[in-house]
């Protein structure tokens, strides 16, 4: 694969918020300001490219029925760091951000990284992979949060615009704003790639995000029992 198109696919193509609609708690939680939407992005993106790294040179290590358990052992292990690194040096950030930062543990998007090209992939590739992907989670909840904090409060990344020229609106700064901007992203994204961008997810085996895990008996004997 291309070392470009590695990075790149993260922006658009495989957006982890835009188009796959990964993360979407941290997503509509933490993007009331531009600031906030981008410490988060950070620390998610500082994490995912750390975790790929680890994952990729252990992937011939790793058990295999003990994968899952393995990659989040090395996912909070990075996340511990960059916690205390946030408490050291951006303490107002990491108050702010709060319970969101540890939640990273859990986060769809890295564990998804891992299981699905970490490995599977070299170390420099699964590198490439994390920048991309922490790239276009960050840029997203950037301009989110950017969209919100404007329109909620009439500030860019703390600066005054508006004065007292536009009155902000609250809502923006609440959930129903959140999901709004969120939706109104998404519709941008998808009318930009003419529908390609957001695909129709399949039901059952073929789109669940741990078919790699499942043998697919449990699957079909709910099916048999159902029936």
């Amino acid at each position: 694969m291309n070392k470009l198109s590695i990075i790149t696919k993260g922006f658009i193509k495989e957006n982890p918020v835009l188009v796959q609609l990964l993360g979407c708690c941290p997503t509509l939680a933490v993007t009331t300001s531009a600031i906030n939407g981008l410490g988060m992005g950070v620390s998610t993106m500082a994490v995912l490219i750390c975790a790929n790294i680890v994952i990729s040179i252990l992937k011939k290590v790793i058990p295999d029925k003990v994968r899952i358990p393995c990659y989040i052992v090395v996912i909070a292990g990075f996340v511990t760091i960059v916690q205390l690194m946030l408490k050291a040096y951006l303490p107002a950030l990491d108050k702010a951000l709060g319970l969101f930062i540890p939640l990273i543990v859990v986060n769809c998007i890295i564990l998804g990284r891992a299981e699905m090209f970490a490995s599977k992939n070299s170390v420099v590739d699964s590198a490439l992979d994390g920048i991309g992907m922490g790239l276009g989670f960050t840029v997203a909840l950037g301009i989110m949060g950017l969209i919100r904090e404007f329109l909620g409060s009439g500030t860019a990344f703390g600066i005054t615009l508006t004065a007292n020229a536009i009155t902000p609106m609250g809502i923006f700064m609440l959930a129903p704003g959140g999901f709004f901007v969120f939706a109104i992203l998404i519709a941008v994204i998808n009318f930009a790639s003419k529908g390609k961008a957001i695909k129709k997810k399949s039901f059952g085996c073929e789109g669940c995000a741990m078919a790699g895990t499942c043998s697919g008996s449990s699957c079909s004997e709910k099916e048999e029992a159902s029936a």
